[in-house]
């Protein structure tokens, strides 16, 4: 079995946040995929003193080892138990309600000889292939749907010159917005891995017959920027890309679109270079 993955920080001076993983059993017909995208937050306090990076490895390490341990649960089931064990490492240390505390996005696939089951939650993306060559995408578009307001402020915070106190102080204002809506109780806004379990039921989620599947690749928003932010061509193409080229080559076409426009002007953009990570798997027999 083919699995090929390429993860590489936004800037080689800081940690990377993204997680990728991968394992496959001893029996040969099964396996699993996790990939995590830390939430990078602002420099002052978090209530946390451990920070992302340290967050990642543990609930995407105990994410991995419950998806292929756990076969009595659902994916949603494993990540809440994966939630609730690395809350639990540092429930005594950190303030786990802060509302910056270490979260992340997640991506997890978990195959059988039978099925293909799948969990997104948030902005990390993941593209199955299917027997007959098409490529369908696995998204949570809840942060892609805030309201207005917020989204003309992410507008202006964009069309202000990096680097200057206007936008500095419009990015606080919106960070602040954003951080309201994420993983509220009403419903209303969007979701990731942090320290409640119950997040996890917010998750997309689905299943696919493994006979109908080629392949999959599990994409953090820093690789999927070559579609969602550079359009450098549409899903399917850069399944084709990362099929015949690898993940490596993602990545580094990614890294080249970045160069291009390192202020963010032409292709608007949070980060100017993000953590970027990418996980292929051949899951079928085509």
């Amino acid at each position: 079995m083919r699995i090929e993955m390429t993860s590489e920080p936004g800037d080689p001076g800081r940690p990377n946040e993204d997680y990728a993983s991968a394992a496959l059993p001893s029996s040969g017909q099964g396996g699993a995929v996790v990939v995590l995208d830390g939430v990078t937050p602002p420099p002052e306090d978090v209530g946390c003193a451990h920070g992302v990076p340290w967050f990642t490895a543990r609930l995407g390490g105990a994410m991995l080892e419950l998806s292929g341990s756990r076969r009595d649960l659902e994916l949603t089931g494993c990540l809440a138990a994966a939630i609730a064990r690395t809350a639990d490492a540092h429930r005594s240390t950190c303030d786990l309600s802060h509302i910056r505390t270490p979260q992340a996005t997640v991506v997890a696939v978990r195959w059988g000889e039978e099925s293909v089951e799948h969990l997104v939650l948030s902005d990390s993306a993941l593209l199955l292939e299917r027997a007959d060559g098409a490529v369908d995408p696995v998204l949570d578009p809840r942060l892609g749907e805030l309201p207005e307001h917020l989204r003309a402020l992410r507008q202006r915070v964009r069309a202000l010159p990096r680097d200057t106190p206007e936008r500095t102080a419009a990015r606080a204002e919106y960070a602040r917005a954003v951080e309201a809506l994420r993983n509220a109780a009403d419903g209303d806004g969007f979701y990731t891995a942090a320290a409640d379990p119950t997040v996890a039921n917010r998750a997309v989620t689905g299943s696919t017959p493994r006979a109908d599947l080629r392949a999959l690749l599990a994409l953090t928003d820093g690789a999927a920027r070559w579609t969602e932010t550079f359009r450098l061509g549409g899903w399917a193409e850069l399944f084709a890309l990362v099929r015949k080229e690898g993940t490596g080559t993602l990545v580094a076409r990614v890294r080249e679109a970045e160069a291009t426009d390192p202020d963010g002007t032409r292709y608007p953009r949070g980060k100017a270079r993000d953590d970027a990570t990418a996980v292929f798997a051949a899951v079928g027999s085509h």
